[in-house]
């Protein structure tokens, strides 16, 4: 895009071809909307319900799942081939749901640009849609107006301009009619006004230089547009997952298939056998399992001010090793706060001020009466920085208005000393002056830039004395101002002079300084301690914002973001490095500051290049791409604009950066119980496969029928599952460090422990089944369909741990006794309902049979409990 703020305004008048007294003709300016387009930003194209809910059939799994059913349907088993079909589709329906997210952010990018402006066209003022407005309209701004488009300031009236959206700052931006001979960043680009902004003071001439998607929120939307999500580590290890148990299921059926059709029985039985190893080994509950412990976890979070729009963002919150956290709001407190005084010579806290020393009584006249802003029942009116000094004002000892109310108000004292005369801040002077009768004596005051209001004054007070000012006190003054600014300090001087002269630009001279006053938005109590927290789970956090380097670096330091050996980077010096020379140097970067949209997004770029998993906060549209390109990006519910809300996988409803460590906290948290859930289901299938191989191999009848491993599958399996995803979690659960998200989710440790448990299972089940054959088939299968039942609800409290029931006991988490407790009722309903016995092919059991069942269950539990038991005690 091209630098409009570095040429003059007469190349860009002729460049344009504008007319700066009488704006376009109507002709020219549609000629230019034919060529142009209108003022409007494009949409990226979208995905149909329906196009994302075919997706969900997709998987192989699933197709497996579709062949079985029709197979089910072709030797007359109906019951289990509706069962597949209504498991199947509402497995694509939660899917749908989970994916199909409302994409917002441009609408709401659209919303930002307002319905009309006010331009010059054939010499008269005119107010036209602002989809209507061309590059070389004269656009027309004044306070309160939003503006419509990109522009180059021609006449300027003490604008100010709020670009908060833009930059993630909220401090109003005073406007100049300036040029510059080199690259500045956006927020420093003075002498231009830009689409979405709004003018909060002032009035201004402007040359329209870009609109629609030529403009800065343009590129911002032309990144959404572009920015694609990834895919969590949980997702990746799941996909990589059911690709591999697909490809086993299928080399097993066709293997089963091959043999039984060797043995010389009729391919629709082959297919029955080959169709019951499948349903057995494929755990059709799983998606849903992990998406229900998600959601749990999303209610959890949302108790503690995380709200979480995309489910997936839950584990993937777990894995986060790299946290990049904008500083305004999140870090800091979003409010300009008084710090330190230097007033008589000495640095001093608004609470150490004076009213009987005269000087510090001086101060507080010019701090309030020489103000504009107002304090309202808690709330701020006007400019922070303003505000801040009345807040400052309430602080010294004797003014308190609290409940008991001991001193005078700031609109009591400006009651009491009324404004004579006055000069409005102007950006060009940066001073603003207001004159008072101050015992009885007319007395002007004026605040300001310290580098020019020194020049204006020839006088110093101390206490009572006035006296000329020396070149020592202004070094001295000087000293102290680079003092507080190195600290990251915004830093305003004052003044006065006892004159009864008309208060104009001219009479701001001859002053008596009286002392400089240092502000800055302090950072967040609990920041210090989460960001420690932070570092101690193995998370980096890194500070992007759009303030200056020196405020920044001081604000991190406070933090403890920034140590020594770290570097701080602006905008335009991450520009100059190549990827290569970023990816050297991203570990040790801890401050960004001064950065665009595009900087954000290759900030993330580079640490996912090095293979960490990051989250990423903002509040305004310039964050939106990164929020979307982040692992989670995550958006501030107070002052976050729609669109970062929109393009964020996370909302935090207190602005608060802890709440993003609480939220890791509780991602590890669902990771661990998905994992111990995931472990539980795949041990109960595999000791199914085992016993269903073993059956085969051995020439013996089918152990189960298809709508009984349903059952197990979809009901039994689920209640315990559940369960295990209700688990608190370990309170060191921050204390390890974020898992290697390349990790398989099936590690070897992993794979061993849920081998081992389902090869116990599958022994019981066997030794049912066998049992059973003595009686009859029928018999067997009952047996082992009970078995393998009751064995599973079991093996559900063995999973929601690494430690014994003995050690992590029920009273965190009885829901893992309601799911025992269900799931056993229901099987009690399918063994002891004779209505149920078709629908579920099994038989009547005698009492002996039963008891057979309860012991053969119990046995593996026992066993896996009784090994944790014992690893514990030798730990």
């Amino acid at each position: 895009m091209k630098a409009y703020y570095r040429e003059s305004k007469e190349e860009l008048i002729k460049e344009l071809g504008a007319n700066e007294e009488q704006g376009l003709t109507n002709k020219a300016a549609q000629e230019k909307l034919t060529q142009v387009g209108p003022n409007a930003l494009v949409e990226g194209k979208k995905k149909s319900v329906l196009e994302v809910f075919l997706e969900q059939f997709k998987d192989l799994m699933v197709i497996i799942l579709i062949v079985a059913a029709v197979i089910s349907a072709f030797t007359g088993n109906l019951e289990s081939t509706a069962v597949i079909i209504v498991v199947l589709i509402l497995n694509a329906i939660l899917g749908t749901v989970q994916h199909v997210k409302a994409e917002k952010s441009l609408e709401a990018l659209k919303s930002l640009s307002a319905p009309v402006a006010k331009v010059l066209r054939d010499g008269k003022k005119k107010e036209i849609a602002a989809k209507d407005v061309v590059p070389g309209d004269i656009l027309l701004l004044e306070a309160g107006d939003l503006v419509t488009a990109d522009g180059r300031i021609l006449d300027n009236f003490s604008l100010q301009v709020n670009e908060s959206s833009l930059t993630g700052e909220s401090t109003n931006i005073d406007k100049l009619d300036t040029t510059f001979d080199k690259e500045v960043p956006l927020g420093d680009r003075v002498n231009m006004v830009y689409s979405s902004s709004l003018v909060t003071y002032g009035r201004a001439n402007i040359l329209v230089t870009a609109t629609g998607m030529d403009t800065e929120i343009g590129k911002i939307a032309t990144l959404m547009n572009e920015t694609k999500e990834r895919r969590t580590p949980l997702q990746v290890s799941l996909d990589q997952f059911s690709s591999r148990l697909a490809t086993a299921i299928l080399i097993f059926c066709a293997l089963i298939l091959g043999l039984q059709m060797w043995r010389g029985q009729p391919l629709l039985d082959a297919l029955l056998f080959a169709v019951a190893l499948a349903v057995a080994a494929i755990p059709e509950a799983l998606s849903s399992i992990v998406t229900i412990v998600q959601a749990m976890g999303t209610q959890k979070m949302a108790k503690e001010h995380a709200i979480i729009k995309n489910l997936a963002a839950v584990e993937s919150l777990g894995s986060v090793s790299v946290i990049c956290s904008d500083k305004t709001g999140t870090l800091t407190q979003n409010k300009m706060t008084v710090e330190d005084i230097y007033i008589g010579g000495e640095v001093l806290k608004p609470e150490e001020l004076n009213l009987s020393n005269q000087l510090h009584r001086y101060l507080l006249y010019d701090v309030v009466l020489n103000n504009d802003a107002s304090l309202s029942d808690g709330k701020k009116i006007g400019d922070p920085t303003e505000s801040a000094l009345l807040e400052m004002y309430r602080k010294v000892p004797g003014i308190n208005l609290g409940n008991g109310k001991l001193g005078l108000s700031e609109s009591e004292l400006r009651n009491h000393l009324d404004r004579l005369e006055e000069v409005p801040f102007d950006s060009d002077r940066k001073l603003m002056s207001t004159k008072h009768l101050i015992h009885t004596i007319p007395t002007i005051f004026v605040k300001g830039a310290i580098d020019v209001l020194l020049k204006r004054c020839i006088n110093i007070r101390f206490g009572d004395e006035v006296r000329p000012l020396t070149e020592q006190d202004r070094k001295n003054i000087l000293a102290q101002n680079n003092h507080f600014s190195e600290n990251g300090l915004r830093v305003l001087a004052f003044a006065y002079k006892e004159s009864d002269e008309e208060l104009s630009t001219d009479t701001e001279k001859d002053l008596t300084f009286i002392g400089l006053v240092s502000e800055m938005d302090p950072p967040r109590e609990e920041s210090v301690a989460a960001v420690a927290r932070a570092k101690e789970a193995g998370i980096r956090t890194v500070m992007i914002t759009g303030d200056h380097k020196v405020t920044a670096v001081a604000i991190a330091k406070k933090i403890g973001i920034f140590t020594d050996g770290d570097l701080a980077l602006t905008g335009l010096e991450l520009d100059a490095l190549s990827d290569e020379e970023l990816d050297q140097q991203i570990e040790k970067v801890a401050v960004y500051a001064r950065v665009s949209p595009e900087n954000k997004i290759r900030i993330v770029n580079a640490w996912q290049r090095k293979n960490h998993i990051v989250s990423m906060t903002g509040d305004g549209v310039n964050d939106a791409p990164a929020l979307k390109k982040a692992d989670v990006g995550v958006a501030m519910g107070i002052t976050g604009t729609e669109v970062s809300k929109d393009a964020a996988s996370m909302i935090l409803t207190d602005d608060n950066f802890a709440t993003i460590i609480k939220a890791v906290a509780n991602g590890r948290t669902v990771y661990e119980n998905i994992k111990n859930a995931i472990g539980y289901l795949l041990s109960g299938n595999l000791s199914a496969i085992i016993t269903v191989l073993f059956a085969s191999i051995a020439g013996l009848p089918v152990p189960f029928v298809a709508v009984q491993l349903l059952f197990i599958n979809l009901v039994t399996d689920s209640l315990p599952a559940l369960a295990i995803g209700m688990e608190p979690g370990n309170p060191d659960i921050l204390k390890r460090k974020p898992r290697d998200p390349k990790a398989s989710l099936l590690d070897k440790p992993f794979v061993t422990q849920i081998s081992t448990q389902g090869f116990l299972i599958s022994l019981s089940v066997i030794a049912a089944f066998l049992i059973g054959l003595k009686d009859s088939p029928a018999i067997a299968c009952t047996m082992a369909f009970s078995t393998l039942t009751f064995a599973r609800l079991l093996h559900g409290f063995n999973c929601r741990s690494q430690h014994s029931i003995f050690k992590i006991g029920f009273k965190n988490n009885w829901y893992s006794l309601a799911a025992f407790a269900l799931g056993t009722a229901l099987l009690a309903l399918i063994l002891f309902v004779p209505a149920l016995h078709g629908l579920f092919a099994v038989q009547p059991l005698s009492g002996q049979e039963v008891w057979l069942i309860v012991i053969l269950a119990i046995i593996p539990t026992v066993l896996i409990q009784l090994v944790k038991v014992i690893r514990e005690n030798r730990g």
